[in-house]
């Protein structure tokens, strides 16, 4: 497989020592930046998967589990929290 650039970067001198001053031992600042870029986008894979998941989530809530607003969901945990304080002391 052939390989391809990506764009040319222009950083400040600051960024690029800082970058320079962290890598390890016969690691260059291409292959520290190209690491930087693939865990980038395994992190933004995963944040659309998650969002993803939590709106189809959201939407099937909506039509199959009853709509609580969060004092009715406050008062059930406090009730099942008193239940299990009482439970206790027995």
């Amino acid at each position: 497989m052939k390989t391809a650039s990506l764009p040319s970067l222009r950083f400040d001198p600051e960024l690029r020592a800082a970058a320079e001053s962290v890598l390890e031992v016969e690691e260059t600042l291409s292959a520290f930046l190209e690491r930087a870029v693939r865990r980038q986008i395994d992190l933004r894979k995963t944040k659309m998967e998650v969002i993803a998941r939590g709106l189809a989530s959201r939407d099937e809530a909506g039509w199959t589990a009853p709509d609580h607003s969060s004092e009715e969901v406050l008062g059930m945990i406090r009730a099942k929290l008193d239940a299990a304080k009482a439970a206790r002391e027995r």
